[in-house]
């Protein structure tokens, strides 16, 4: 399995390189693929837990938020508000297609959440396009544009933190943590993930010329990902399966693939504005 994750991993990072320095639209597009799959697998793990979610709607309502990502340069607030008012009321609409009100309520409440859940992800759009033009600097900065530098710090650091979460759980795994939820995680895992975070991080900030903010981008979110990690763990078991989907050889399905960045990158947004970066 191990060699598998390896070999798709070699794959796919040499693609993602090419979309990060290629820019947009190709990195929008790609981004707005990852939100269409991810919310896919959402809504059927949400049917399976027994919610009966419309499909097309928390997909169209996904694709919907990477379309306001791509406004917030301009007009960032309004867009956002626009997009979580027509989340509320579509899912309500989307709702009435049964007479039992408990199963109308339940679809409702699905809808919205699924909606929200992989509409975060967007938020990866939007770091990359509303960075301000001195947010970095440097060669990186230089080659990449501030914008799509942060995102490449955010990739990266999640990374990190998955990568090294695993192998400091695997070695020296103790205390076990949140186990009705997830079993394998640990507190030495999470340390291991964390620190390796901010580690990596901050590496990349002297690239950008940025390594204090950096650093704060790893603590945020070496926090952050493990509860997107948890969140979907949650999903997961409600709807009794192993992976949200069989996609991606060795790594399930697009869920577990970005289930850190779901909660990841609308902090790190929120970290960048409070640093005055956005």
């Amino acid at each position: 399995m191990l060699r598998l994750r390896l070999a798709t991993a070699a794959i796919l990072i040499p693609i993602l390189a090419v979309v990060l320095w290629y820019g947009h639209p190709v990195l929008g597009l790609l981004i707005a693929l990852i939100v269409l799959l991810a919310a896919a697998e959402a809504a059927d793990l949400l049917r399976r837990a027994g919610m009966p979610v419309n499909g097309p709607v928390v997909i169209g309502l996904g694709l919907l938020a990477v379309g306001e990502a791509a406004l917030s340069a301009n007009y960032g607030d309004v867009a956002l508000a626009v997009w979580v008012i027509l989340v509320v009321v579509a899912c309500a609409v989307g709702s009435l297609t049964t007479s039992d009100m408990r199963q109308a309520l339940l679809g409702w409440a699905g809808m919205v959440f699924g909606a929200l859940y992989v509409g975060m992800l967007a938020f990866l759009l939007r770091i990359s396009l509303t960075v301000v033009e001195t947010g970095a600097e440097g060669r990186l900065a230089e080659t990449l544009d501030p914008g799509r530098a942060w995102l490449l710090v955010l990739v990266l650091g999640v990374w990190a933190y998955d990568s090294l979460a695993y192998v400091t759980g695997r070695l020296i795994g103790r205390g076990h943590f949140f186990a009705q939820i997830s079993p394998h995680k640990t507190l030495t895992g999470a340390l291991g993930g964390w620190i390796g975070a901010i580690v990596v991080c901050t590496l990349l900030g002297y690239a950008i010329g940025r390594p204090v903010e950096a650093m704060g981008v790893g603590v945020v979110l070496g926090l952050a990902a493990p509860v997107g990690d948890l969140s979907q763990s949650i999903l997961k078991r409600a709807a009794g399966v192993k992976d949200s989907g069989q996609l991606i050889p060795g790594h399930g399905g697009m869920l577990d693939r970005v289930d850190s960045f779901i909660v990841a990158a609308p902090v790190v947004w929120l970290y960048l504005a409070a640093a005055g970066l956005v």
